[in-house]
């Protein structure tokens, strides 16, 4: 039976949990004798032979009190999978928000329920599966106590059913989606209800309101199972067709055919390998648009599927506040270095292999991928090893090393790059956390300063956070797999003070929370100290009960130009120092409704002359089924030297027909490049990133020139088990 009761732990095998959890948040897992089917009614015998978990207490906005509603879960297994049961009460059923009923669509601002594995209870990483009424699948990784945790895609049932006394869900998750450690396994485990209406979250195992699932320090425990280790053998051989048509005079439609596989072998139940042969991402979305007019490098996000599964394990580098774990502003491996050439165009893939889990207690990863040569630019070998070890108190070290090498025909003998990286993070009590890096590179022909490290710090206790990092980055430092928004060179330092406030006075006013904070980042020039740039940023967050929202800011950028700066075609500043203050004003109606409107201005100082910015956002919703979220953004710039304006809009329609069915139209619009693009998708989804994909897309010019270029791709792919 699940249950609560301290003396039952030490039967269950495993570690003894810490004496504050063990009196509400231990759990004991009922082993199935036949599997319940997956389909949202908990009415098998099964569940009653499991104990209900309930008792959830609330983070937000009560810290500390139960919460609103009740909520029962159940946790049964077999030898082949986990069961979730979960019945989650309300008293007014038609105050549940749904907002989006495709896979993996974000769970928090909808009514959901998540829950959160620790399979090697090393407080620190685990997998998070979610639900909403609909039976959305959500599934993440959590590495580090990360937030926000890295989306992935397992292979998973849930079932849900509505009914006049609020929802239930039932989960399935088989055993060789996940990675853990030999019997007796104790897991650590919590679960989260999140009651959008009230803007409530609750949670099993009680969380500080400055902190989410991902706070694994904080989760409960779950004993009782014994679990052999999983076999695991998965094909995912793909078909792929297109046609592709060049609108440049004399160029013909290409069509094409195309086949590939990837693969997953569990090599043990702790470690996996990834194979993949010809890889395709033709079903992901194109990138948004960005209008760079800084000196700076712009980074998109990564959003293939086979580079997502891990991805935090290979993360190092400095994300610009409180810990350095790496998704900022210097990340030493940036996936989206291999198969995508700089201006985002398709390098073509030939195949590769990453093993990654935990063995002996360090976490692995080796990652190997070779891409295809295209016109005169050779094919590359990319590697990646990252080994880290889990210490006590959120605390860990690890090791990697990044190595790009030219191949092929094409190839010169001094066409590679090296990274080289240790890191560390150090917990200190339960508000303290302290971290780094540092790294060096190897490219030939550079053999100046090819050094970088970074120290960070924070402080939070759920009512003050203090971040301050330090760090330097040389001229030479050349991480060419890595991604590194400044590349001048630079020492740099960053500091945060935020204050929340939250006394029952303000909530009496209607308010939920006043956050001021501020923050200023420095940058300056190696060798004399000069200032290279500055953003000072001074704000106040107002957040209403009702779901408003008002920022007041006060920013400031300024920039130390030691060379002539383009911002736009045409317009060149001098060389100084330029910039100043600039005033910006935030707004939000309620995002639970089925129609949401932000609007951001910006107002003051751009280089030498004056900036005036707005940005405009629609959502409009219609029961998580139908979604179209439009947003314009306008610059007008004046400056001595010049007068400019650039408008960027962009148009995402999405018609969900069930939580695994969907299509979606992107159109966007970019005044800078003159063109306006199309992107239609039609999904069929199976399970894990499988089924039927249909993708067209289509760039105009904006100056009725006609097309540029047109692609019509369809591609199915199959997963075979060959262990089941």
């Amino acid at each position: 039976m699940i249950g609560l009761a301290a003396s039952a732990w030490a039967q269950g095998g495993g570690s003894q949990p810490p004496a504050s959890t063990v009196a509400e948040s231990v759990a004991t897992a009922v082993r199935a004798l036949e599997a319940p089917a997956i389909d949202g009614v908990l009415d098998e015998a099964m569940w009653r032979q499991a104990t209900a978990l309930t008792d959830f207490v609330q983070a937000e906005p009560l810290e500390g009190q139960p919460a609103s509603q009740q909520t029962e879960v159940r946790v049964l297994y077999d030898d082949s999978a986990i069961f979730i049961g979960v019945r989650l009460h309300d008293t007014d059923p038609s105050q549940v928000v749904v907002s989006d009923m495709s896979r993996d669509a974000g769970l928090g601002d909808q009514d959901s329920f998540q829950v959160i594995f620790d399979t090697f209870q090393d407080r620190q990483n685990g997998f998070v599966f979610g639900t909403n009424t609909t039976g959305v699948q959500y599934d993440a990784q959590v590495r580090n106590q990360g937030d926000p945790a890295a989306t992935w895609d397992g292979s998973w049932e849930v079932g849900t059913q509505s009914d006049e006394g609020g929802w239930t869900a039932e989960f399935r998750i088989p055993l060789r989606t996940l990675r853990y450690g030999p019997p007796p396994q104790a897991w650590g485990l919590n679960f989260m209800r999140n009651i959008q209406r009230a803007r409530e979250r609750a949670y099993w195992a009680p969380m500080p309101r400055q902190f989410n699932l991902s706070r694994l320090s904080s989760a409960g425990y779950l004993r009782g199972l014994q679990l052999a280790a999983p076999r695991n053998l998965k094909l995912l051989p793909y078909a792929v067709s297109s046609a592709n048509r060049n609108f440049t005079p004399g160029s013909d439609t290409d069509l094409d055919g195309d086949f590939g596989l990837d693969a997953k072998v569990g090599v043990t139940g702790s470690l996996n390998l990834d194979l993949t042969y010809n890889t395709d991402f033709a079903q992901v979305e194109v990138d948004t648009q960005q209008i760079n007019l800084t000196r700076y490098n712009v980074r998109f996000p990564e959003k293939r599927p086979f580079f997502l599964e891990n991805a935090e394990l290979f993360a190092v580098g400095a994300s610009g506040g409180g810990g350095g774990g790496g998704g900022g502003d210097l990340d030493l491996f940036f996936t989206r270095r291999i198969g995508l050439d700089e201006e985002g165009q398709l390098v073509p893939i030939r195949g590769g292999a990453r093993l990654s889990g935990k063995t002996s207690g360090y976490n692995v990863g080796l990652m190997n991928m070779q891409t295809d040569e295209v016109g005169q630019r050779p094919g590359n070998n990319f590697t990646a090893m990252r080994v880290s070890r889990d210490l006590p108190s959120r605390s860990g070290v690890g090791a990697m090393i990044i190595n790009r090498t030219a191949t092929g025909d094409l190839a010169g003998s001094d066409d590679w790059n090296r990274t080289w990286g240790v890191d560390g993070r150090f917990g200190v009590g339960e508000k303290v956390t302290v971290g780094g890096f540092a790294a060096r590179t190897e490219t030939p022909g550079l053999a100046g300063r090819e050094h970088a490290w970074n120290v960070t710090s924070q402080y939070d206790d759920g009512k003050t956070l203090v971040d301050f990092d330090y760090g330097i980055v040389g001229e030479d430092f050349n991480p060419e797999v890595g991604y590194l928004e400044n590349t001048l060179g630079y020492r740099r330092w960053y500091a945060r003070v935020q204050e929340t406030m939250r006394q029952e006075k303000i909530r009496s006013w209607g308010f939920r929370e006043f956050l001021p904070h501020i923050n200023y980042t420095r940058y300056d020039y190696l060798d004399d100290s000069r200032l290279q740039n500055a953003e000072l940023h001074v704000d106040n967050h107002w957040d209403w009960e009702n779901g408003y929202f008002i920022s007041t800011g006060m920013n400031g950028t300024w920039e130390g130009l030691d060379q002539p700066f383009e911002p736009y075609p045409g317009i060149v500043v001098p060389p100084g120092s330029h910039g100043g203050l600039r005033f910006t004003l935030r707004s939000n109606t309620d995002r639970r409704k089925w129609l949401f409107a932000r609007h951001q201005w910006d107002t003051g100082r751009f280089l030498t002359g004056h900036q005036n910015t707005h940005t405009f956002q629609a959502i409009l919703r219609q029961a998580g089924r139908f979604a179209l979220d439009t947003t314009w953004t306008y610059r007008g710039i004046e400056l001595p030297q010049g007068s400019f304006e650039t408008n960027l809009g962009n148009m995402r329609v999405t018609y969900n027909f069930t939580p695994s069915i969907f299509a979606q139209t992107l159109i966007q619009y970019n005044d800078l490049t003159e063109r306006w693009s199309t992107n239609l998708r039609f999904h069929w989804l199976q399970t894990a990133g499988t089924g039927l994909f249909m993708v067209y897309n289509d760039t105009e010019s904006l100056y009725g020139l006609g097309p540029v270029n047109r692609a019509f791709i369809v591609k199915y792919v199959q997963q075979l088990d060959l262990l089941n």
